[in-house]
């Protein structure tokens, strides 16, 4: 069977996400870069497959999966060993939730095509922007750090690697980009420093594709 592709932009964190699961399953794969700063994501061929225009799209034999969530998911079902999302659950429900903050809470105000619509169509100016990245990004981080506090060891939940710590991960990366201030979500970071020190998450990086 030919290797999976994955298409995908190096600082997207929602590729950097589903990177960072191929690896975790120890799933070699092809990567197609797609430049969302050049508008290929655009190119009629490529939104014929993925009518959004995002990425990452993972293609598999015929089978194309948009949507990184989802793409995670598909592998944790048809690759199940190691389990990204718990399965008793309880379990389950508490590391959608912190996934979800960051997937649909944190990172869609703060994309890039909300980010170009600021400034193409709103005329605001890069303080303007940047306030409004940092803005939403240490609100939703404040929230996960309370919210993820309770039941964290060296991951987000217990001592177990996460779909949580993979939408974490990117999230903090992209996050410094904008010279978020961090320092006061001490749980977070200690998560993300375990979450680094793991071959999986390192090669995932984006400073290693670009």
């Amino acid at each position: 069977m030919s290797k999976p592709i994955l298409y995908d932009y190096f600082r997207s964190s929602a590729s950097y996400r589903v990177r960072i699961a191929l690896n975790l399953k120890g799933i070699a794969y092809e990567r197609v870069p797609v430049d969302l700063l050049q508008g290929k994501q655009q190119d009629p061929d490529y939104r014929g497959h993925n009518p959004q225009a995002f990425v990452p799209m993972l293609e598999l034999g015929g089978l194309r999966i948009t949507q990184s969530l989802a793409i995670i998911d598909y592998l944790d079902a048809s690759q199940p060993d190691p389990k990204l999302i718990p399965t008793e659950p309880a379990d389950r429900a508490h590391v959608l939730a912190l996934a979800l903050a960051v997937a649909c809470d944190i990172h869609p105000l703060n994309n890039l095509r909300v980010l170009k619509y600021l400034s193409s169509s709103l005329g605001a100016d890069q303080a303007t922007r940047n306030s409004w990245y940092v803005h939403w990004v240490r609100e939703g981080l404040a929230a996960l750090e309370d919210q993820a506090r309770a039941r964290a060891g060296r991951f987000l939940f217990a001592d177990t690697v996460t779909l949580a710590d993979i939408c974490l991960v990117p999230q903090l990366f992209n996050a410094r980009r904008f010279a978020v201030e961090l320092d006061d979500f001490p749980t977070l970071l200690r998560v993300e420093a375990e979450a680094h020190a793991l071959d999986a998450f390192a090669a995932a990086h984006p400073d290693k594709l670009s």
